[in-house]
């Protein structure tokens, strides 16, 4: 009878050991999701943020300043371009149908007989078709998205 008892008595040992060993795995998972938590929290605030923020975004590329352009999304609105860059869609926009880069140039007041300044502008506009804001036509017009 005694063995029985110590048989048994050694079993339950060993399991409040693996027991005692996977409540402390548990408990460090716990404190790992805590902390997960904390950081996701954290960052969905800094995004929220950023989201709101009425600021063209700045970033450094080659070492030198350069403004952002958000590509278009439902939760994007056109006040996060900049003034420029809204200028410009404004004018596409005001526009009977597609327009030429030149056209646009003479809306927004740039000078359309100089061609080292009007490459600029195509250059921007080619920019808000990459990022969704319009649509280039195969002959080089600009229009807004459908």
């Amino acid at each position: 009878m005694w063995e029985r008892i110590t048989a048994r008595r050694a079993e339950l040992d060993e399991r409040e050991e693996r027991l005692a060993k996977e409540l402390a795995e548990v408990r460090a998972e716990r404190d790992e999701l805590t902390v997960a938590e904390r950081v996701l929290e954290r960052v969905s605030e800094q995004l929220d943020d950023e989201r709101s923020s009425a600021a063209p975004v700045s970033g450094q590329v080659g070492g030198r300043s350069v403004t952002l352009i958000p590509h278009l999304a439902p939760d994007v609105e056109q006040s996060r371009l900049p003034s420029d860059y809204q200028r410009i869609l404004a004018a596409v926009r005001q526009a009977a149908g597609s327009v030429m880069a030149r056209q646009v140039g003479e809306v927004v007041g740039v000078d359309v007989s100089v061609r080292a300044k009007l490459e600029p502008l195509r250059g921007k506009l080619v920019r808000l078709v990459g990022r969704g804001w319009l649509r280039k036509l195969p002959d080089g017009r600009f229009t807004t998205r459908l």
